[in-house]
């Protein structure tokens, strides 16, 4: 039997773009986030960072991701 790779449209910080991620932790290390520490919000709601390896993906889904800044 053969996997399917599904192929998911999602809104990534207001930018369009395709990804074969199942969870929110798969789509930041596949983003280039890696251990960048980060907010994350999932169609609005607030995603805690032990909750990103088991949050699901869906086709249509809009992800913020925000990292802290330093400077003045």
């Amino acid at each position: 039997m053969t996997q399917t790779t599904v192929i998911r449209r999602v809104r990534l910080n207001g930018k369009d773009l395709k990804t074969a991620a199942v969870t929110l932790d798969a789509l930041l290390s596949e983003s280039g986030y890696g251990e960048t520490k980060v907010a994350t919000a999932l169609n609005g709601a607030f995603v805690p960072a032990r909750s990103r390896a088991t949050q699901a993906l869906t086709d249509g889904d809009q992800i913020e991701v925000v990292a802290a800044r330093q400077g003045g």
